[in-house]
């Protein structure tokens, strides 16, 4: 219910966080029990409900160790951190450099507005941290040949999310990983956005048939309580020695209680193949919206329940129409208006929102 009294269906979700909904059973469970125990005692000390939550993430994807965090941005700072000590610790520390792409979005620190290199991003934040190159999605020529003595790792969203909903080919994903096995460099995945159940599965890597070496989690990991992850295999992880990095609430006992439950939700038996259904569902009633109102919505794109609708005309006006027809949306680069319901969707609910789809589209064509 918006504070003007109505009624809302919510295609945010906070922007991909509360892929469970608000007030889940299980979710709210998990806080209570935490919150009338200890919420914070810093990472002096062992945290059982910490080392739980990393044996399951571990356990549910490729990864050997976890670091947590409070943010996406932060997420991807320690992954970044990771590469840079790998090379170091290997007694390579020329080796720094981390190719990235353009379009994409990483955070808004200042390592992670540079691994980006937008303009807006950068704009009004001095010289641009040293140390990324920038190539052009879906050149696998450009990528080797950006390669230098000093280049340590490459770092790509699978689906680029606040890029606009671009799919990555899967082709060009597995040539990365490929490139990165001949040439000795790490991988590294920002699924900050596709994780945590968005296309489907987990995480989008597992779409693949390909693992990364180092992969970043957030926004739906804690399902609106801030918390993030950085995933690596061993041999990264172990670079990162007592004192190389940090946090003072990371993984803090509240955190990981409810990261925790959002975690054993997503991994029961059925919970993603209903999310991938709902997904196909959902994309396979867009395209017919967007064949009978062709002079409105040029493209549908996107995996599973992380969909983007590409307007004919200014993406702000498709929002706005929904907004008014009662559906919350959110826009997107390259002119795309973001679908991120929560995984927990029905058929009634994507019977409404096409509905009112429909409305807003025949609204904008007259």
């Amino acid at each position: 219910m918006g504070n003007d009294g109505r009624r809302y269906l919510d295609f945010i979700a906070g922007i991909a966080v509360t892929s469970l909904g608000h007030g889940h059973p299980r979710i709210m469970e998990a806080l209570v029990e935490q919150a009338s125990k200890v919420w914070h005692v810093s990472n002096v000390f062992r945290i059982p409900g910490q080392e739980e939550l990393a044996r399951k993430m571990v356990d549910a994807t490729f990864a050997d160790a976890a670091f947590f965090c409070n943010s996406g941005a932060e997420a991807n700072e320690a992954g970044l951190k990771m590469i840079r000590k790998y090379f170091s610790s290997n007694g390579q520390p020329e080796r720094y450099r981390v190719i990235a792409f353009d379009g994409s979005f990483h955070g808004r620190t200042l390592a992670t507005i540079a691994a980006a290199g937008q303009d807006k991003l950068l704009d009004g934040f001095g010289p641009a941290m040293d140390g990324f190159d920038h190539i052009p999605v879906g050149d696998i020529d450009a990528v080797r040949a950006a390669i230098t003595d000093e280049t340590a790792g490459i770092i790509i969203e699978p689906i680029m999310g606040e890029g606009g909903i671009k799919v990555v080919d899967p082709d060009f994903l597995r040539a990365l990983r490929a490139l990165c096995d001949e040439t000795g460099l790490l991988l590294m995945f920002d699924e900050i956005q596709t994780g945590m159940g968005r296309t489907g599965k987990l995480f989008a890597y597992e779409h693949l048939g390909i693992a990364p070496d180092i992969l970043t989690s957030a926004k739906a990991l804690g399902n609106g309580f801030p918390i993030g992850a950085c995933l690596a295999v061993e041999k990264v992880a172990k670079c990162m020695t007592a004192g190389s990095h940090g946090s003072t609430y990371g993984g803090n006992p509240l955190a990981v209680a409810v990261a925790g439950a959002v975690v054993d939700v997503m991994t029961e038996d059925g919970f993603m193949d209903r999310a991938a259904r709902m997904g196909g569902h959902l994309k396979q009633s867009l395209c017919g919206v967007a064949d009978r109102y062709p002079s409105v919505i040029e493209e549908v794109r996107g995996v599973g329940l992380h969909l983007g609708l590409k307007c004919k005309t200014e993406n702000t006006r498709l929002l706005q129409a929904l907004r008014k027809n009662g559906v919350l949306v959110a826009p997107g680069g390259d002119n795309v208006v973001r679908l991120l319901p929560p995984l927990i969707i029905e058929e009634q609910q994507i019977a409404e929102f096409i509905e009112a789809l429909e409305h807003a589209c025949e609204e904008l064509a007259e």
